[in-house]
């Protein structure tokens, strides 16, 4: 019997091995942070702040020309996109004649975790530090390794200072504060497997993006799709180290052979092959070639969809104006990239008036019936006649 759409999705996915868990040695970095502040941290990194804390000045030179005109443009899609995703306030007048306005707020301070292991990243600087400040943070800081690139990127964004601590230990200092790094409101940013699960294990503290774990890309190919460009996109994937993850979807065997992919999978229909990426949710997704491209309007489940041979998933990565924090391991059936609303709480603001008389008669039954008689009295006495002013 031929596997569901689910089931081959799940089979992909268990073919990525596990990380070990590192929960037990977080939970205790976390703790010595938290106990001990700046000296924990000293403890755990050769360097703290190294003079690169708030307000810094990057090395001279540390950008070069070609860099810095690109990191320019990046800089200015990225913001583009993000402030589009800023709602205005809203409100609803309801028949009993009260408001409700839905307004959006901006926590106050947050940072962006921009991983240097192997080499420094000033895109994800770019992508969080612009999106937060598109939405209005207050402070934005970076904490990362002290390298020149990305601490003249963070300048080049607006942040307002750089931290060079790693790994837990500085998602911990995020978090609950010490003497040299602020306590913030949100964490974002990808990184190891201990910085995603300190992230996790704080996250009852302060907002979070989400578990960063291996990237994936899924590439849907059909008749006319530009395979040259396309086997190019899912080689490059495999830059982002080990357990990454790339699929080749077609209606077509010698296209699925041409894109040496990690895994093929062969569909007979295109509504087929729908099923089987809704089921995968893949961080990234490429649609080319006609009947391909023609699946975009009922994709759901995608970190970030690109649409046609041209639109390479590596724009995307860089200057498209998409940001490349996405969903992974299938969690974009629920989650969404990191955009402005990470950074912001929606809250409402009621201003009930003289509808207080018509809400009680409603509201009142309703506490009764839940045992909550103070909560009847609250509003009973707003059924009370006024006197005239």
């Amino acid at each position: 019997m031929p596997l569901t759409p689910e089931q081959r999705a799940a089979e992909i996915r268990a073919s990525v091995p596990p990380g070990a868990s590192v929960a037990e040695d977080v939970a205790t970095i976390i703790r010595h942070v938290r106990k001990d502040g700046d000296l924990a941290v000293e403890e755990m990194e050769a360097e703290v702040g190294a003079g690169l804390s708030a307000p810094f000045t990057p090395p001279p030179g540390a950008l070069p020309d070609d860099v810095r005109a690109g990191l320019l443009v990046a800089i200015e899609n990225v913001r583009a996109v993000a402030e589009a995703g800023v709602d205005e306030p809203r409100t609803v007048t309801l028949p009993q004649g009260h408001t409700v306005t839905l307004r959006e707020e901006p926590v106050r301070r947050a940072a962006v975790y921009a991983p240097g292991g192997r080499n420094p990243y000033p895109s994800t600087v770019v992508m969080g530090v612009v999106t937060a400040r598109a939405a209005g943070v207050d402070e934005v800081y970076v904490v990362g390794a002290p390298h020149p690139v990305m601490v003249a990127a963070a300048e080049l964004c607006g942040a307002d200072g750089y931290f060079a601590v790693t790994g837990a230990q500085a998602v911990a200092a995020l978090a609950y504060g010490t003497g040299s790094i602020p306590a913030v409101d949100v964490i974002v940013g990808p990184g190891s497997l201990w910085v995603q699960e300190a992230k996790r294990q704080v996250s009852g503290v302060v907002g979070i993006d989400g578990f960063a774990g291996p990237s994936d890309l899924t590439v849907v190919a059909t008749e006319g799709a530009d395979l040259e460009v396309l086997a190019a996109d899912i080689a490059g994937q495999a830059e982002h180290g080990e357990g990454s993850l790339t699929v080749a979807v077609s209606d077509n065997e010698q296209i699925l052979s041409s894109l040496n992919a990690q895994h093929d999978v062969l569909v007979a229909t295109m509504d087929e092959a729908l099923a089987f990426v809704e089921a995968l949710a893949p961080e990234h997704l490429q649609l080319a070639g006609a009947d391909a491209e023609a699946l975009a309007p009922r994709i759901r489940s995608a970190g970030c969809l690109f649409v046609g041979s041209a639109s390479g998933t590596a724009f995307g990565d860089y200057v498209a104006g998409s940001n490349h924090v996405l969903p992974t391991e299938g969690a974009a059936r629920f989650a969404s990239g990191l955009n402005v609303r990470h950074f912001r709480r929606r809250m409402a603001e009621v201003r009930v008036g003289d509808a207080g008389a018509a809400l009680a008669a409603a509201g009142v039954p309703i506490a009764e019936a839940e045992s909550f008689a103070l909560h009847a009295a609250s509003m009973s006495l707003r059924n009370r006649s006024r006197p005239a002013p």
